[in-house]
């Protein structure tokens, strides 16, 4: 199951071990079985700390196997084989249970041992996801660290008919003793914080006792995470509040176009951000939402969804970007339930199914290829005549067998019974007339919109939304600067959005200079 390279990686990871674990397997007789007793067998060989057996219990699923620190009950489980993008959970599952020690802040630890109740979680997830290990790990960590909590991670490839059953059209989806709890990416802190009933009121009295920093940063993305750095460097009070730590990036799978970096993922490179921001004296305030921007004379006000109030002599709003909408009857309605946004996420859900891609640049003929590869037919829908994606992209989508293209129309309605997507209704601009296209999921690939509907009103933005800057990263309020996808600038590109964050500091800083500076007599 493993090769040599990665056997010798995990052997050196598993040196780690203090206390010795089990291995227990529930399986029968099939394929996946098969290999994963292949992959149990192969993990034990590297340790001998780590021991396989197997179990009988009905209740449990089949093939899975559990987690258990010897002598105590198992908490984790894994009702699949975790490769892929889930090999790292894994590993850390092992690592936590059998006792070395947990990353994660000392605080949100003490936090997890404190949760009274019992809880037991499921998380549906692929091994194509990226955003579905950060929940998984997050959610494993939290068993390891409180007996009342137990998790099981479900390859719902490996077990579609409980999909169906769930009516799941979207991962990671995460179900709480038997209830939805959650779908899409989420932080420890944020699963965490939604437990502890008590943290909401302790979090806005802390929020409300910080004094004025100099420089605010709104926003965690790359140019809100390169402005963090660049103020932190020039040694004045820096604060970074975000609701991710990583933004539109943690939503990137490859990445190849950054100088220095020829490939890498977008979750890796949100990791790599927040640490080197964390390097740095970065006072970083994450999952917190601003509703208002109060500008001041001497100091501005963000106001917080939760009711907490921060103030700046310096603001820097770095707010990225989130999917565009179609914006047509039944897409909310239908939102996770066959109309999603993430191909590589969601995409094996969909397996032998039809499905359309909304867009035809590059970030929808590049769905609609890799769709190919997994659904039974792909239908990728543009609204103008022609797609604007790179011609060796078009090359490659008009070659493959299950794919058709549909030029010149308009989505007018997305379709659906009993709780799922059947279908959308279309508009064909050329001659107005209207057709209705049967399938089971659609992925909508049309673009950004940035993140500042919060701002209107306050500041000047552009008619799409963008906050309209001048070549130093300044907007139309003295002190308040901007900086990547949310601004005026064009091309975005995390390169551009980081350079730009860079800018709109020194812009920043140079203007709390000046602000400082006697006036002349």
């Amino acid at each position: 199951m493993l090769d040599n390279n990665l056997k010798n990686q995990l052997k050196e990871y598993l040196t780690y071990l203090t206390q010795p674990i089990e291995l227990v397997a529930a399986l029968d007789g099939g394929k996946a079985a098969s290999e994963m007793k292949a992959l149990l067998e192969e993990i034990s060989s590297l340790s001998d700390k780590i021991s396989v057996s197997t179990e009988t219990d009905a209740d449990v699923r089949i093939p899975s196997f559990a987690i258990a620190r010897s002598g105590e009950e198992a908490r984790i489980r894994f009702a699949g084989i975790p490769l892929g993008h889930e090999f790292t959970s894994m590993v850390l599952a092992l690592l936590h249970t059998g006792g070395h020690p947990a990353k994660a802040a000392q605080k949100i630890q003490d936090q997890i041992r404190g949760l009274t109740g019992k809880f037991h979680f499921e998380t549906y997830y692929s091994t194509t996801c990226h955003n579905c290990p950060d929940v998984v790990q997050a959610l494993n960590l939290m068993a390891t660290l409180n007996p009342n909590i137990s998790h099981t991670a479900v390859d719902g490839a490996l077990f579609q008919s409980e999909i169906d059953a769930r009516e799941i059209m979207g991962v990671p989806a995460v179900f709480l003793n038997g209830q939805p709890f959650g779908q899409g990416r989420m932080e420890l802190v944020q699963i965490v914080n939604r437990l502890d009933t008590d943290n909401d009121a302790r979090t806005i009295a802390a929020l409300n006792k910080k004094a004025p920093f100099d420089v605010l940063i709104v926003g965690g993305g790359p140019a809100g995470a390169t402005a963090a750095i660049y103020a932190a460097r020039k040694g004045i009070r820096t604060g970074v509040v975000a609701e991710r730590f990583g933004g539109q990036v943690l939503d990137t799978v490859d990445i190849e176009n950054f100088t220095s970096v020829p490939k890498t993922e977008g979750a890796r490179l949100a990791a790599d951000m927040d640490r080197h921001v964390r390097h740095y004296d970065v006072d970083i305030m994450s999952l917190q939402k601003v509703k208002k921007l109060v500008p001041g004379e001497n100091l501005h006000e963000l106001h917080l969804e939760n009711g907490a109030v921060l103030k700046s002599k310096a603001i820097i709003l770095a707010t990225g970007a989130r999917w565009r909408s179609m914006n047509v009857p039944g897409e909310n309605e239908y939102r996770t339930k066959g109309v999603t946004y993430c191909p590589h996420c969601d995409g094996p859900l969909f397996k032998r199914k039809r499905v359309a891609v909304i867009g035809g640049g590059n970030s929808g003929v590049e769905a609609a290829i890799d769709l190919a590869g997994v659904v039974a037919h792909v239908t990728l829908v543009e609204f103008l005549p022609e797609m604007r994606a790179d011609r060796v992209l078009q090359d490659k989508l008009r070659s493959l067998p299950n794919v058709d293209i549909i030029l010149h129309a308009q989505t007018t309605e997305v379709v659906g019974k009993d709780g799922k997507v059947t279908g959308l209704n279309y508009k064909n601009r050329a001659t107005e007339e209207m057709h209705f296209l049967p399938l089971e999921g659609i992925f909508v690939q049309i673009g950004l919109l940035p993140n500042t509907d919060w701002l209107k009103d306050t500041l000047d933005l552009t008619p799409t939304g963008e906050i309209i800057i001048d070549a130093y990263g300044k907007t139309s309020i003295p002190g308040i600067f901007a900086a990547g996808d949310c601004s005026s600038v064009p091309y975005k590109q995390i390169i551009i959005a980081s350079g730009e964050g860079a800018k709109a500091t020194l812009s920043a800083f140079d203007y709390l200079i000046r602000a400082s500076s006697p006036m002349p007599s």
